[in-house]
C-alpha cells in the first residue's frame, strides 16, 4: 500500500527531545514500512526514517528561532501533500484539522488521527461544517465532545517493543514527572503527593513559552526545600534510566487528557503508574494491576504502598499485549483496507451499470441492426 504521513512540523519525527505527536508518526512510519507497505514522510528536513522523506521545513520550528508563525511553513507542506496526492493509496494527516478544506474532495482515502484535546468551543462549528471527514480518535474518552463527528475507528498509541529496556527486578526510591510543566498537567499536585508520602520526585519536563510565567510563580517556588530535584527535557535515550529507576510515575493531570504517552512509556520500562481519572486514563491504566487510579492527593498519598507494590513484570507483559507499535500499525491498516474497500464499493456498482447498459444495447434488436 502506498501511505503518506503528514507529520506536524513543530518537532522533527522523531523529535529530539519533548514532542508527543511526532513521536508516534515516527513509530508508525517505521513499523508501516518494516510491514512492506511504501510510506512517504511529509516532515522537517531534520527527520530521521527509513520512509522517503518530503522535507517541508529545513528543521523543527521550535528549534528554529527565526519562525515567528509555523502557519505559512504547514501550508507549504500541505502544498506539496496536494501536488503528490495521486501517488498515495492513502494520506494519513497528524495535523488537527487543518488539511480539511484542500483535502475534502479525496475524503474517501484522507484519514485523520486527532492528537489534541477536542472540547474546545471554537471547534465545534468545524467539525458540524466537516462532518464527513474521516477521523481516528486515540481514546473513546476523546470522542466524547464530538457526538456527531466521523469516526471511523480507535488506535491506542504503541512504541516499538524494544525501545525501552524494562527494569524489572530493581528500582530506586523515587517517583517521577515526565512530560511538560503546564496547569493541566499538574506538577503542583505530583510535588504535594511526594511530598505527602515522604518520597523524592524527579521531574523531567519541558517548559513551553506559554507556560514560563507558571512555572516561575507556582512551580519554582515549590521546589525550593525537600527532595524535589527539577531536571528539565529529556531524550528517549534517557527515559529507560529516569523511568525504569523511578518507584512510580506520577500523572496527576487535570484535563481531557487525548491519550498520555507518557504512561505506556513507564509501563515499557515496567513501572507503574498513580494518575488521577481524566480523559483516558481509565483506558489505558488497569487499576490494581498497571497502577492506581485515584481523585484526590490524600488518596493518593494512602495509594502509594499499592503501587510500589504492584508487579513489574505483569506491568511490562500488559505493556506488550496492548500497547506495541506493530498493534498500532495494524489497526490503522485495517482502517486503510476498510475506507480503500468503501470507496471502491461504487466504483464496482458504476462499472457494473455500465457493462448492464452495453450488454442490454448489444441485446436489442436496434443494436442487432447496428452490428449489420
Amino acid at each position: 500500500m502506498r501511505i503518506a504521513q503528514v507529520a506536524p512540523l513543530f518537532e522533527s519525527v522523531p523529535p529530539r527531545l519533548y514532542g508527543g505527536t511526532e513521536r508516534v508518526v515516527a513509530y508508525l512510519t517505521e513499523e508501516l514500512v518494516r510491514q512492506g507497505h511504501q510510506v512517504t514522510l511529509f516532515a522537517s528536513e531534520d527527520s530521521i526514517t527509513s520512509a522517503e522523506l518530503v522535507p517541508c521545513a529545513p528543521r523543527a520550528l521550535r528549534l528554529d528561532p527565526d519562525v515567528r508563525d509555523p502557519l505559512p511553513h504547514h501550508m507549504i507542506m500541505l502544498d506539496k501533500v496536494r501536488e503528490r496526492a495521486d501517488e498515495f493509496d492513502i494520506l494519513h494527516f497528524h495535523v488537527d484539522y487543518l488539511h480539511f478544506p484542500l483535502f475534502r474532495s479525496e475524503r474517501g482515502r484522507t484519514l485523520t488521527t486527532l492528537h489534541g484535546r477536542q472540547d474546545l468551543p471554537d471547534h465545534m462549528p468545524f467539525y458540524r461544517r466537516f462532518s464527513d471527514m474521516p477521523l481516528v480518535s486515540i481514546s473513546n474518552a476523546q470522542r466524547t465532545p464530538l457526538p456527531g463527528a466521523n469516526f471511523v475507528g480507535t488506535v491506542y498509541h504503541g512504541l516499538p517493543l524494544g525501545l525501552h529496556a524494562p527494569s524489572l527486578d530493581r528500582h530506586g526510591s523515587y517517583l517521577a514527572f515526565l512530560g511538560r510543566i503546564s496547569p493541566e498537567k499538574r506538577p503542583d499536585r505530583a510535588i504535594a503527593i511526594a511530598r505527602a508520602a515522604g518520597l523524592p520526585l524527579k521531574i523531567a519536563a519541558k517548559v513551553d513559552k506559554a507556560d514560563q510565567t507558571y512555572f516561575r510563580t507556582v512551580i519554582a517556588p515549590m521546589l525550593d526545600g525537600g527532595d524535589i530535584e527539577f531536571i528539565g527535557e529529556i531524550n528517549d535515550n534517557a527515559k529507560d534510566e529516569f523511568l525504569g529507576q523511578a518507584a512510580g510515575l506520577l500523572f496527576p493531570i487535570d484535563w481531557p487528557e487525548p491519550f498520555g504517552l507518557v504512561m505506556i512509556e513507564a509501563m515499557a520500562c515496567g513501572t507503574p503508574v498513580l494518575a488521577f481519572p481524566s480523559g483516558s486514563v481509565p483506558e489505558i491504566i488497569e487499576d490494581g494491576l498497571t497502577g492506581r487510579i485515584v481523585s484526590t492527593i490524600d488518596e493518593a498519598v494512602r495509594a502509594i504502598p499499592e503501587l510500589l507494590a504492584l508487579d513489574r513484570h505483569a506491568i511490562r507483559a500488559r505493556f506488550e499485549e496492548r500497547f506495541s507499535a506493530a498493534r498500532m500499525a495494524a489497526d490503522y491498516v485495517k482502517i486503510y483496507h476498510k475506507m480503500l474497500r468503501k470507496q471502491a464499493a461504487p466504483e464496482r456498482q458504476i462499472s457494473a451499470m455500465a457493462a448492464h447498459s452495453v450488454n442490454s444495447i448489444e441485446a436489442s434488436p436496434a443494436g442487432a441492426r447496428r452490428d449489420n
